[in-house]
C-alpha cells in the first residue's frame, strides 16, 4: 500500500464498510497514531467541547428499545413524568452555563412530539438561546414542519441516533425502522439545523455492526456535526440488562474509527463514562474523542460528577472549547503540521489519498 496520508480522510467523500472494517483492524498503535494526526488537522487536541443533557420528559416511551429504561414497556420501574416547567428548563441551563457547560440538550422520551407540546419546546430553546448557550434537543421522530418551528427558535443541533448498523437494528429496536431513522435525519438536515446522530456499543452487535454504522454516519450527504458514541449503562428491567460488557480496546477502536472517518465532527464520548477508567478515557481522547456530557446524570443514567470530570481534564492538560467552537474551514498558517504516518507498503488498509 502506498504511504498513509492523515490529510486524505478529510478530503474523502464515500466509505466502502471493507474499507472502514481494515482501518479498524490495523494494529491498534497504528490505528491510534492515524486517528491523533487526523485529529490534530482538524481540532486542537488539548481542547474538549462540555455539553450537559436535561431530562424535560421522563419515562413512559411507547417504543422498544432494548436498551433504555424510559420505554413503558420493560420493567425498569420507572415512573411516566409530565413535560418540564419552561422556567425550570432555564434556570438548570443556568447552572450549567455557570459549571462550564457550552452546549445544552433537552431530551424527552417521546416517539414524535405532539403538537401540544411544541411551544413549551419551542420556548425552551429560545430561553437556552438567548444564554447565549448552545441548543440540542432529541424528542424522537420530527416531520418538516416541526423542524423548521425549532430551527427558527434558533436549535442548533438536534440528535436523533441510528443506534447499530442496519442488519442489527431490528434485534434491538422493534416499534419503528432503521429508514424512519434516517427519514428523520434528513428532515433535520433539510432545515438547516445541524445533526447530531451516533450509536451505543453493547447491544449484541459485532465489530462488523460497528463499522456499518459508522459508514452510515460517513457515508450521509453531509457527516452530522456532532458524533456520540455510548457505552451501554445495562439496566435492571430492560431486556439487555445481562449484556455482556464492551472490551476496551475495541470501544477505543471504534472512537479512533469515527475520527478518522468524520474528521470535523465533534466525536462524544457518552454514556457509560461511570463504567471507564480514567485511563480508558484518556485514550480515547487521544483516540480523537473531544466532547463530553457533564453532570450526574445522563437522562435517567448515572455520570461522573462535575468535580472528577474537571480533575481528570486538568491532569490531562484540556480546556474546555468556547460555544460554536467547531473544526475550521482551513488550517491556521502558523498551525503546525500533523504528523505524518511512516511509510508502511505491507499495511492492510485502503489508499486514502
Amino acid at each position: 500500500m502506498k504511504d498513509l496520508d492523515p490529510a486524505a480522510a478529510t478530503g474523502r467523500i464515500r466509505w466502502t464498510a471493507d474499507e472502514a472494517r481494515k482501518v479498524m483492524e490495523l494494529p491498534f498503535m497504528e490505528l491510534l497514531y492515524l486517528a491523533q494526526s487526523v485529529h490534530r488537522q482538524n481540532f486542537d487536541p488539548n481542547r474538549i467541547q462540555l455539553s450537559r443533557l436535561l431530562s424535560i420528559k421522563t419515562g413512559g416511551c411507547p417504543e422498544d428499545c432494548s436498551y433504555c429504561s424510559q420505554s413503558a414497556r420493560h420493567g425498569s420501574g420507572l415512573s411516566a413524568s409530565k413535560l418540564l416547567e419552561v422556567e425550570r428548563v432555564i434556570a438548570e441551563a443556568k447552572k450549567a452555563k455557570e459549571a462550564g457547560a457550552t452546549r445544552y440538550c433537552m431530551g424527552a422520551a417521546w416517539r414524535s412530539p405532539k403538537e401540544r407540546d411544541m411551544d413549551a419546546v419551542i420556548a425552551m430553546v429560545e430561553g437556552v438561546k438567548a444564554l447565549g448557550m448552545e441548543t440540542c434537543m432529541t424528542l424522537g421522530m420530527l416531520d418538516a414542519g416541526q423542524a423548521r418551528r425549532l430551527k427558527d427558535a434558533g436549535l442548533d443541533y438536534y440528535n436523533h441516533n441510528v443506534d447499530t448498523s442496519e442488519s442489527h437494528y431490528s434485534s434491538v429496536v422493534t416499534t419503528r425502522s432503521y429508514a424512519d431513522r434516517l427519514d428523520t435525519l434528513a428532515v433535520v438536515r433539510g432545515s438547516g439545523i445541524k445533526v447530531c446522530s451516533g450509536g451505543i456499543l453493547g447491544l449484541g452487535e459485532e465489530q462488523q455492526d460497528r463499522v456499518e454504522m459508522l459508514v452510515t454516519l460517513a457515508n450521509l450527504p453531509e457527516p452530522p456535526d456532532s458524533v456520540p458514541i455510548n457505552m451501554l449503562i445495562a439496566i435492571p428491567g430492560t431486556p439487555l440488562e445481562g449484556a455482556a460488557p464492551v472490551d476496551p480496546i475495541d470501544f477505543v477502536r471504534t472512537i479512533a474509527l469515527a475520527r478518522i472517518m468524520m474528521p470535523q465532527s465533534h466525536v462524544r464520548l457518552s454514556a457509560g463514562r461511570t463504567g471507564m477508567s480514567d485511563e480508558m478515557q484518556a485514550l480515547c481522547f487521544f483516540a480523537g474523542a473531544n466532547s463530553i456530557f457533564m453532570g450526574d446524570t445522563l437522562l435517567t443514567a448515572a455520570n461522573p460528577s462535575e468535580g472528577r470530570d474537571m480533575q481528570l481534564l486538568a491532569r490531562l492538560g484540556m480546556q474546555p472549547m468556547a460555544a460554536w467552537e467547531h473544526a475550521p474551514e482551513a488550517p491556521a498558517e502558523d498551525a503546525p503540521a500533523a504528523p505524518r504516518p511512516r511509510s508502511r507498503k505491507d499495511m492492510p488498509v485502503p489508499i486514502l489519498r
